[in-house]
């Protein structure tokens, strides 16, 4: 079977209208900076997770401007928990860029939105579907699995050329009458399906207004769509948190690097190895056995990864501090900060 526009997108618009979500503080509004604040928070994020994140950083940062004057701090402190760091760092980066270089009003075109920074192509087509009604495909992972299972697209996704050609066909379902409606309907209701009936498992065909059309669902294999050959594997690691309070009730932070695990957070001192944070007290001064707690190992779940944390606390600690560029804060100062969730619930725990 052949599909059309027609075929698809008349079907999509019309189960969204009745059955998608309609009631979400973003689905709202066409202000471009407010549907772009809720596509960021939401990229690998429920949506339950977003709300009272999107709710507090329109109260803090009301606009693109507000949030280009603001401090990475700022950001980071508000962004404390959300996870995936880098969306914080580029969200702050963007702001600044739409002010600096386009007098602080976000682009109307999906092209030009993807040239800034931290918005790829589906998240611009996102914002520029709903919000300028621009004849433009999103393709996120909940997208690409309808899009694949409907057309039985069983290219390995992997390979770059086959996930164009995936687009060429977002691309050619699009609607083409009533685009001012259609287009941001049609794009929400394709996440929609995606996050409520077309499951990665399970899938819950019979209520979905493309059954009819799937190739996939029609072979009785939904669950092997998409198909993507290179995963990332996971894999775990230990870390010691060396948590030093002095007799001030100050906890020593220091920023973390740029890039990695973390980055651009401030966090206490993370060891590999518990022999280091014994190798730090063999040259600083070895706390009593009074003063030191090793509490037992709690998991901290990345996206491929599995982080072991091995708290290590230190009371009335006032010897050498590590060589890290790092300070003493108190919790009044950390409580405007950006640390790691698991991190700051540590501290606010002591």
């Amino acid at each position: 079977m052949i599909l059309s526009e027609t075929d698809v997108a008349t079907r999509v618009v019309r189960w969204q209208a009745i059955h998608g979500r309609n009631h979400l503080p973003w689905q709202q509004t066409r202000d471009p900076y407010r549907v772009w604040l809720s596509e960021i928070m939401l990229q690998q994020t429920q949506v339950s997770t977003v709300l009272g994140y999107y709710a507090r950083f329109l109260e803090r940062f009301p606009d693109v401007s507000a949030l280009a004057s603001a401090s990475l701090d700022e950001v980071m402190a508000l962004w404390s928990g959300l996870g995936y760091y880098s969306r914080a760092r580029n969200l702050h980066r963007c702001a600044q860029t739409v002010v600096s270089e386009h007098g602080g009003v976000f682009p109307r075109s999906a092209q030009v939105l993807a040239t800034l920074p931290g918005i790829g192509r589906s998240t611009a087509g996102a914002i520029a579907a709903f919000c300028f009604a621009e004849r433009t495909p999103i393709l996120d992972a909940n997208v690409r699995r309808v899009l694949t299972r409907v057309l039985g697209f069983d290219e390995d996704l992997a390979v770059a050329r086959n996930e164009r050609t995936l687009w060429a066909h977002a691309q050619a379902l699009l609607p083409s009458a009533d685009i001012d409606a259609a287009m941001p309907r049609y794009t929400q209701g394709l996440m929609d399906l995606g996050a409520s009936l077309c499951m990665p498992r399970n899938p819950a065909c019979p209520q979905c207004p493309l059954q009819t059309l799937c190739v996939a669902h029609r072979a009785g294999e939904p669950e092997r769509y998409p198909v993507r050959t290179r995963k990332l594997k996971r894999r775990s690691e230990s870390w010691w948190l060396m948590v030093l309070e002095d007799p001030a009730g100050k906890f020593w932070l220091s920023r973390r690097p740029s890039a990695g695990i973390w980055a651009g957070l401030y966090c206490v001192p993370i060891f590999p190895l518990r022999s280091d944070v014994s190798a730090f007290f063999d040259a600083a001064g070895r706390p009593s056995a009074k003063t030191m707690e090793e509490r037992p190992p709690f998991l901290h779940v990345l996206t491929h990864r599995d982080l072991y944390l091995h708290p290590v606390i230190v009371r009335q600690y006032g010897e050498t501090t590590p060589d890290d560029g790092g300070g003493w804060f108190t919790a009044e100062q950390i409580a405007g900060m950006g640390l790691p969730a698991p991190v700051r619930k540590l501290l606010a725990g002591l």
